[in-house]
C-alpha cells in the first residue's frame, strides 16, 4: 500500500500557516510577485504624483499656514510703527526709529498712506488708521518669492514628489505587506500589523506636533535672530520654505517613532526595561543629538521643544517594557502552578 500512495512534490505541499509560513514558491516566482509588486508601488508613486501636482495650490496653503499663524507672534517688544497702503503693508519699524510728534508711544502706531489737503493742494501723506488690514497687525511679514524664471518649476517639483510620497505611502505599504506577510508565520504576523499600526499613530503624531507648534515657534524665532544680527527677514525663497517645511515634518515623524524601535528590540530580547533604565542619561545625550540635528534653526527654544516630547517617549517605553516584564512573569507563575 505504501508504494501505491502517490507523494506530491515540494512545491505542492500543503502547510500549516501557524508553522510553515504559507505556500512554497521557486526563485523564479518570487522574483515574478518582486517585479509586480515594483510595477504596483511605481505606478501608486506616479499617481500620487501626477494628484499632488494637480493640487498644487492647496498642499502650498496647507504648508504656509504654519507661517501664517507664526506672522501673528509679536517678535519683538518694543512698539511699531506700520505703514499701510491699503491692504499692503508698506513698512514695519520701531516708533524710536520713526518718531511721531502727538502720537501715543504706549502701543503700536498704524499709519495708511492717503491724499491729505495741504492749502489749495493735496498730497499723499500718513494718517492714523484706525482699523489697520489684518497684515498690519501681524508681528513679523515673510513673503515666499521665486527667484528665478524656473524656480516656480522647481518648487512644483518638490510639492509633487513629497506630495506623491505622502499619498502612496499607504499603497507602498499595502502591496509590500501583500508580498512579504504570506511568507511569515500567524504570530509574526500579528506582530507586524499592530507595529504597523502603531508606528503610523505614532509618524502621525510627530507630523502633527511639528506642524503646529514647531513650524510655528521655528519660524517665529528664525525671523527675530534674524533681526537680532540687523538682517531683514521678509523675503524668503518658495523653495526652500517648501523643503524646510516638509523636511521638518518628515524628520519630526520619523523621530516619534523611537518607542516603536525600542520596544521591538525588547521584543526580540536585545533591550529590557533594567537596561533601558541604566541607559536613560546615554539616552539624554542622544537625544539632544537628536534634536539639535532636526531642528533647522538651531535655536535652543526649538531643540528643547523637540526634546522633551522624544524624552517623554522614551520614558513611556521604559513603563510599557516593565509591563511586558511583570505580564510575562505573572503568566510564568500561572503556568508554574499545578492544575
Amino acid at each position: 500500500m505504501a508504494d501505491e500512495l502517490e507523494v506530491l512534490p515540494p512545491e505542492h505541499e500543503e502547510h500549516d500557516e501557524d508553522e510553515g509560513g504559507g505556500p512554497v514558491k521557486t526563485f523564479l516566482e518570487h522574483l515574478e510577485d518582486l517585479r509586480w509588486t515594483l510595477v504596483k508601488c511605481a505606478l501608486a508613486l506616479a499617481l500620487g504624483v501626477i494628484v499632488s501636482l494637480s493640487g498644487s495650490p492647496y498642499i502650498v496653503r496647507f504648508l504656509t499656514w504654519p507661517l501664517v499663524l507664526a506672522q501673528r507672534i509679536k517678535t519683538t517688544d518694543q512698539n511699531r510703527v506700520v505703514i499701510t497702503l491699503g491692504t499692503n503693508v508698506l513698512a514695519r519699524m520701531t516708533q524710536a526709529d520713526f518718531p511721531v510728534l502727538g502720537m501715543p508711544t504706549n502701543r503700536d502706531l498704524y499709519l495708511r498712506v492717503a491724499p491729505v489737503e495741504a492749502g489749495t493742494n493735496w498730497v499723499m501723506g500718513l494718517v492714523p488708521d484706525p482699523n489697520p488690514p489684518e497684515a498690519a497687525t501681524f508681528g513679523m511679514h515673510v513673503d515666499l518669492k521665486t527667484l528665478g524664471p524656473a524656480e516656480a518649476f522647481s518648487v512644483a517639483i518638490k510639492i509633487g514628489l513629497y506630495g506623491g510620497f505622502a499619498l502612496s505611502a499607504p499603497f507602498v505599504i499595502l502591496f509590500l505587506g501583500q508580498f512579504i506577510l504570506p511568507a511569515l508565520h500567524m504570530n509574526e504576523k500579528r506582530f507586524v500589523y499592530r507595529a504597523a499600526g502603531f508606528g503610523t499613530l505614532l509618524f502621525f503624531v510627530g507630523v502633527a506636533f511639528c506642524y503646529f507648534v514647531m513650524l510655528v515657534v521655528t519660524l517665529s524665532t528664525t525671523v527675530s535672530f534674524a533681526n537680532w544680527l540687523g538682517f531683514s527677514a521678509d523675503e524668503w525663497r518658495a523653495t526652500e520654505y517648501i523643503g524646510f517645511t516638509a523636511w521638518f515634518m518628515i524628520g519630526m515623524g520619523i523621530a516619534f517613532e523611537l518607542p516603536l524601535v525600542l520596544l521591538t528590540l525588547v521584543k526580540i530580547g536585545i533591550l529590557d526595561a533594567q537596561r533601558l533604565s541604566g541607559l536613560r542619561m546615554y539616552w539624554v545625550v542622544a537625544g539632544l543629538v537628536i534634536a539639535a540635528f532636526i531642528t533647522p534653526d538651531g535655536n535652543p527654544l526649538t531643540m528643547l521643544l523637540m526634546f522633551l516630547p522624544l524624552h517623554a517617549l522614551y520614558e513611556i517605553s521604559v513603563l510599557i517594557a516593565k509591563w511586558w516584564e511583570r505580564k510575562d512573569a505573572q503568566a510564568q507563575v500561572l503556568e508554574a502552578k499545578p492544575k
